[in-house]
């Protein structure tokens, strides 16, 4: 019962039941008292680097927070170096981490001790896409053309990091069409671009935020999106084209799926109050314009997730990614 339910009556009630109720008051009302660390367990550049600084900026410009929050960048053994010092970090409640896939591939490819259940899971955020590009000045317009020339000779496809996302996706457009594709791996998503803008690779398969810039600047170009359904967005990106005009792998002659989440965690051993601030905080973001403007230029697919439903989901796609890295010969 709250306050503001109370009857006179009930605020007569002995000092002992009082006491037994201000511990209940105080944890309901539970705030960091020091700065935050933001874990962004991936380079600078890359989406996740990108949705962790505009959550950021968000928190910051709209005071939805006392205590600062800093985002920091521990990319090491493809993540694994971020997500054992959160797993370190029990019971710290001024610790966040941002997860993609990553979460899944990087213990089953290196064997390092760690996995999700290691942490609290407190929001899935959205997910992610996956797009082909190539660079514009290429002579490849399709993907069906893309694949062509890779069956005639073998082309570099740029990814981030080794035995991750964009390398198993990789594999299955290989698998499926029989391309021959060498996969070049980087530290992440920004540089993926920039080196295709220099053409130092053939293509990529990166996240839309992470080139959607140099879609803008008509610098690449995108082939396909790898999901069931075309991108929601139908603003225009480019003069002539947007999210939505992208076809999707399988249109293209590629039955291949994929899509990435980005979620938020803490260390495992958090109090229940601890927890709820930061989910009543990220509930906050996703209502601001900002982040609003954040999905929509990224392409992201918006599903959001808390609780039970984003434990369960978890489990479900650490067996799916174990299966994909068996299959792609990747478990360490």
């Amino acid at each position: 019962m709250t306050l503001m339910g109370c009857s006179r009556r009930s605020l007569l009630i002995g000092a002992g039941a009082a006491v037994l109720a201000t511990p209940a008051l105080a944890q309901r009302a539970w705030e960091p008292t020091r700065p935050v660390q933001f874990i962004v367990p991936a380079g600078t550049g890359g989406g996740a680097d990108q949705m962790a600084r505009v959550i950021q900026g968000i928190v910051s410009k709209h005071k939805l927070m006392r205590q600062p929050m800093v985002v920091v960048n521990k990319a090491g053994g493809a993540g694994a170096e971020g997500f054992l010092e959160a797993k370190g970090a029990r019971g710290n409640p001024h610790m966040i981490v941002i997860t993609l896939s990553n979460l899944f591939t990087t213990p089953l490819a290196t064997g390092v001790p760690f996995s999700w259940g290691d942490l609290t899971p407190v929001a899935m955020l959205a997910l992610d896409e996956f797009v082909l590009w190539v660079n514009a000045e290429s002579p490849w317009k399709t993907a069906q053309e893309f694949i062509a020339a890779a069956k005639q000779e073998r082309l570099k496809l740029g990814g981030t990091g080794s035995k991750q996302e964009d390398q198993i996706i990789g594999v299955a457009m290989a698998k499926a069409t029989g391309a021959n594709l060498t996969y070049v791996p980087f530290r992440g998503g920004g540089e993926v671009a920039v080196q295709l803008v220099g053409r130092h690779i053939d293509a990529s398969v990166n996240n839309p935020i992470e080139a959607v810039t140099h879609w803008r600047s008509g610098a690449l170009r995108p082939l396909c999106v790898f999901d069931g359904q075309r991108l929601a967005g139908t603003e225009k990106i480019t003069e002539t084209a947007s999210w939505s005009d992208i076809p999707t792998a399988k249109e293209s002659g590629m039955d291949v799926e994929y899509l990435m989440l980005r979620g938020i965690f803490m260390p495992a051993g958090v109090q229940p109050a601890q927890l709820a601030f930061y989910e009543d905080l990220l509930g906050k973001v996703r209502e601001t314009q900002e982040w609003r403007e954040l999905m929509q230029q990224g392409a992201f697919n918006t599903t959001s997730l808390t609780g039970e439903a984003f434990r369960a989901w978890l489990t479900r796609e650490e067996a799916r990614h174990r299966g994909l890295m068996q299959e792609a010969g990747f478990v360490a």
